[in-house]
């Protein structure tokens, strides 16, 4: 199993979603960082299931909410680095801004 790293602002991409979530209703932000666990728990053990969408960048998308998570593998030491955490909505390119 591969371990995985959350870029700074993946982290921040995550915190600004759950925080819009919790606006909307209470406790949705909670339950939209435990999808966010879960499908990187699932990248962890099968990375290569993902398809490659940039380069050597993979998305995986979330299965509740309308997220993809942009990540790397690091084949050597064995880690995933997540780089963006973005709405499906958004402009797929600003992620290549980081």
């Amino acid at each position: 199993m591969y371990q995985s790293i959350i870029l700074p602002l993946a982290k921040q991409d995550i915190k600004e979603a759950a925080r819009w979530y919790n606006e909307r209703s209470q406790g949705l932000g909670k339950r939209f960082t435990h999808h966010v666990r879960e499908k990187v728990k699932f990248i962890c053990q099968n990375p290569t299931a993902v398809a490659i969408r940039y380069d050597d960048t993979r998305t995986a998308v979330m299965d509740v909410f309308p997220y993809m998570i942009h990540f790397t593998i690091d084949e050597e030491n064995k880690k995933i680095i997540i780089s963006a955490v973005l709405s499906t909505h958004r402009n797929p390119d600003l992620w290549k801004k980081r």
